[in-house]
């Protein structure tokens, strides 16, 4: 008996709040059912100020939830509209003030301030109802569906929060903004430029001064001075043009007038605009080296190089056309990233000065020359018998145009040896028998000529 006694004092100086099966017995029973034995004893020692003090279920209980807030899960928020969130911020901006610095209470309440304008973010810019395509000013902004992706707005210069936010990309210029900022793009898609207009700005920074355009940036027209007031001006080093900090974020790209002038190919900051169309233009073969600056192969000799095997492949192409083992292989597509070069040996994109700067760019083209002339010159019947025997000595193997030790007639494309060229070059015998039978025909049509 004294031991249900003591059982039953610690069970009620002990209540736990949350067994609602033993409130509601305890409430239904009331003080009628209560034990005679418990009133007569003494009642049970008060508890100290440090325990929590429980009352009936009908009684608010104080569970200790004003002195630990932030004690909730991550994520719930009570607040439902826009007001009550932000009533929840400015209460959670100031007890994060309240608090002691670095403290593990407030590392917890900027959590969910964060958390909270979060919310309050989704809640002012919902997803919902927004069309996946949208077309303005030539771009052709597509809905992205990424979330974990993080990205920087190209017109408010903010974070994107992809869970929680709506954005689109441009599939032209791949111009990242929020659906919010769609309506206040002023600037048109950089591919249209690509397309109408490929050609790069050849002259090294034409800086003209803030006085011609105005002291305004280049793009957005914000006022704009070298002092930083009202705003930095920030040059761009492709177009020479100053910008505002919104328009020029001091991206690195290479610049195409330094390495044709320079062979520089260092990179320098340059506007938002001006990065998008060198990304959209590094591929594109329009730099015509020779006519640029000729003297720029008498300084790299990389370049030369590039040439002869440019030159040669140019060389090998008759006889994969023509070859159809060589069109069911599908050789040719071994340059399909660089198809000009199959197409002509004088055009070049800053892409493939890059890859010559850094050496990459010989070494692929050589395994490809390796691999053409191995097909012509030994795994193809029909590609061995075009070849040529030198007419001049005939001697030696068979000859083909893109050999480094042959000489090839100008004039009628026959193959000789270089020595035998050289030391023959007043004559050509297949030039000399063709000319002949141009006379003859000319003058007696019935008479022929072997050849």
């Amino acid at each position: 008996m004294e031991y249900d006694e003591k059982l039953a004092r610690f069970r009620q100086a002990h209540l736990n709040p949350f067994n609602k099966q033993l409130s509601e017995q305890q409430h239904e029973q009331g003080p009628r059912e209560a034990a005679p034995d418990l009133a007569a004893e003494e009642a049970p020692p008060e508890l100290s100020p440090a325990e929590p003090e429980f009352r009936c279920t009908e009684c608010v209980m104080d569970l200790g939830l004003s002195e630990d807030h932030f004690s909730r899960p991550v994520g719930l928020f009570l607040a439902s509209d826009v007001q009550q969130l932000r009533q929840a911020i400015e209460e959670c901006k100031q007890v994060i003030l309240e608090l002691p610095e670095q403290s593990e209470k407030q590392k917890d309440a900027v959590v969910r301030l964060i958390h909270l304008r979060l919310k309050l973010q989704e809640l002012k810019d919902p997803n919902e109802d927004e069309p996946n395509i949208r077309v303005l000013l030539e771009h052709r902004f597509y809905k992205e569906k990424s979330k974990s992706v993080k990205q920087t707005c190209d017109k408010c210069n903010t974070i994107i929060w992809g869970l929680i936010q709506t954005w689109y990309t441009c599939t032209g210029c791949y111009y990242r903004c929020h659906s919010k900022c769609l309506n206040l793009i002023s600037k048109p898609c950089v591919r249209s430029k690509v397309s109408h207009q490929a050609e790069y700005e050849l002259n090294i920074c034409p800086e003209t001064g803030l006085d011609s355009q105005d002291y305004r940036c280049a793009e957005c027209r914000a006022p704009i001075s070298l002092r930083g007031v009202p705003s930095e001006a920030r040059q761009c080093d492709y177009t020479g043009q100053y910008y505002c900090s919104h328009c020029h974020w001091n991206d690195l790209a290479v610049i195409p007038a330094r390495v044709i002038h320079n062979w520089d190919f260092e990179p320098r900051k340059v506007s938002r605009c001006s990065m998008r169309y060198l990304a959209l233009m590094v591929s594109r073969p329009v730099l015509r080296l020779r006519e640029i600056n000729p003297l720029l192969f008498n300084y790299v000799e990389e370049l030369v190089e590039i040439r002869k095997l440019r030159q040669d492949i140019l060389l090998m192409k008759p006889y994969f056309i023509t070859c159809k083992e060589a069109m069911e292989s599908r050789l040719l597509l071994q340059l399909q990233d660089r198809q000009h070069f199959v197409e002509n040996d004088e055009m070049y994109s800053v892409q493939d000065l890059v890859d010559v700067h850094v050496g990459r760019l010989s070494c692929s083209l050589t395994e490809i020359h390796t691999l053409f002339a191995k097909h012509i010159k030994l795994d193809c019947e029909r590609c061995q018998a075009k070849g040529f025997v030198c007419e001049l000595c005939r001697e030696g193997d068979v000859l083909f145009p893109f050999d480094s030790h042959t000489s090839v007639c100008t004039d009628c494309s026959a193959v000789f040896h270089r020595d035998c060229y050289y030391d023959n070059s007043t004559t050509c015998p297949k030039c000399a028998r063709l000319t002949l039978r141009k006379r003859s025909l000319f003058q007696d049509p019935g008479l022929e000529v072997d050849i």
